[in-house]
């Protein structure tokens, strides 16, 4: 497709300059742009964004985990630590619509560039800040990490086997839900400034971002005062509702609420188990579960994964196979919703990345750029911003920002 095309998604217009890097923020660019924001991805000198140097796995030197978070943007290194950098990025403001930072606070603010600074230059500009814990309360200065936001948040407490070390979940749950909780953020913002001008500070966290992820665990504390801890595969409010082992796989059953429960015995060939007053209701199953599951279990065994997902869909009953990720990425499914895209990489070749999760009828969203090299647009971008050829030779000479060569990728 070309590039040069009009977007045809519904951000399509808006400007976003992502001086964010790693994951929370480059999410965020990354389903903007994907929804047709023009992204301009401003990276540091030296080095560029710090997930260039997760070097594996790397495909033709290129860091896969950086290509996968950064399609569909534009590229500029600058170094913001020279008064030149800090120039250019002030006449870039002046036309933005957004800037994405995650930064400590008051990094930005010490090199002339916080909020109060830039607003004065666009006062229409929505500035969203992704950081460890927000830009208020006793650790508003303290970094912040996913692994470091589970434990915070008492995500870890509640994830793996009972009587087993504190686990994380497998993802990076905290850095992808701060990621699009920025976007919801900066969407709202967006909807106020087109009806009055007005940008705004947009403030979420990685802290904020792993709690909201405790609604049920947050319910059971206020109403009882106690902490629940991990409880594997299973619901902590409900049964069964969790993975079972069948003869050449796991399924996972979701026994959501008493009709399901109901069909449940039947395909197990066990219709007595509804009378039985260990499982006659939720609160009884859920008082019984270890009984329930070793009597599901004896079952489940003497079939096929394929045999039981078959049996329970024609009884109208939720259960799916555990996939490994490369199993859920083949999937027929998977495919039909595009969420598995190719693009050419001018050095990595053609690569794959997942797609994007909102689907328009109208305002169809576009993934069709790789992620840049460092420093990729320097030139293309300084020039849209009024800067000429003998201008911008300065700045490489100068150091302040990096032009990639035609086969030069970091």
């Amino acid at each position: 497709m070309n590039k040069s095309s009009k977007h045809p998604g519904p951000l399509a217009g808006m400007r976003v300059l992502e001086l964010a890097q790693i994951m929370a923020g480059p999410t965020c660019g990354m389903m903007l742009a994907d929804m047709g924001a023009d992204v301009i991805k401003v990276e540091k000198l030296p080095g560029g964004d710090d997930a260039r140097g997760y070097r594996e796995p790397r495909i033709n030197g290129i860091s896969a985990p950086f290509m996968i978070l950064n399609r569909n943007k534009r590229g500029i290194a600058l170094n913001l630590k020279h008064p030149d950098g800090c120039s250019i990025l002030m006449r870039m403001v002046e036309n933005a619509d957004v800037l994405t930072e995650n930064y400590r606070r008051g990094t930005l603010e010490r090199l002339g560039l916080g909020y109060e600074t830039l607003a004065k230059i666009n006062p229409g500009l929505i500035y969203c800040s992704v950081s460890g814990y927000g830009r208020e309360g006793p650790y508003a200065d303290k970094a912040g990490f996913d692994l470091i936001a589970q434990g915070f948040s008492g995500l870890m407490s509640v994830t793996g086997e009972h009587g087993r070390p504190p686990a994380k979940t497998g993802n990076s749950i905290a850095d992808i839900n701060a990621g699009i909780l920025a976007v919801t953020g900066i969407l709202a913002a967006y909807a106020h400034k087109l009806k009055t001008g007005e940008g705004q500070v947009v403030d979420t966290s990685l802290m904020e971002a792993a709690l909201q992820q405790t609604y049920w665990h947050a319910a059971i504390h206020f109403a009882t005062g106690e902490s629940p801890g991990p409880t594997g595969s299973a619901h902590l409010l409900t049964a069964p509702y969790q993975s079972f082992r069948t003869r050449n796989g796991w399924i996972n059953i979701g026994g959501a609420n008493q009709a399901n429960w109901e069909r449940i015995t039947e395909v197990l060939g066990h219709p007595e188990w509804r009378s039985d007053e260990r499982y006659v209701s939720n609160d009884a199953r859920m008082n019984n579960l270890d009984s329930l599951v070793a009597a599901m279990d004896a079952v489940l065994i003497t079939q096929t994964k394929e045999h039981w997902i078959a049996a329970f869909d024609a009884a109208g009953v939720p259960v799916g196979p555990v996939h490994t990720i490369g199993e859920a990425l083949s999937h027929p499914q998977t495919l039909a919703r595009k969420m598995v895209v190719e693009l050419d990489h001018p050095q990595a070749g053609t690569i794959k990345a997942l797609g994007c999760p909102l689907h328009f009828s109208k305002t169809p969203t576009r993934i069709d750029r790789p992620a840049p090299a460092l420093g990729e647009h320097s030139r293309e971008l300084l020039q849209e911003y009024g800067f000429t050829d003998a201008e911008i030779d300065r700045f490489l000479i100068d150091g302040v920002i990096e032009e990639a060569g035609n086969a030069v990728f970091s």
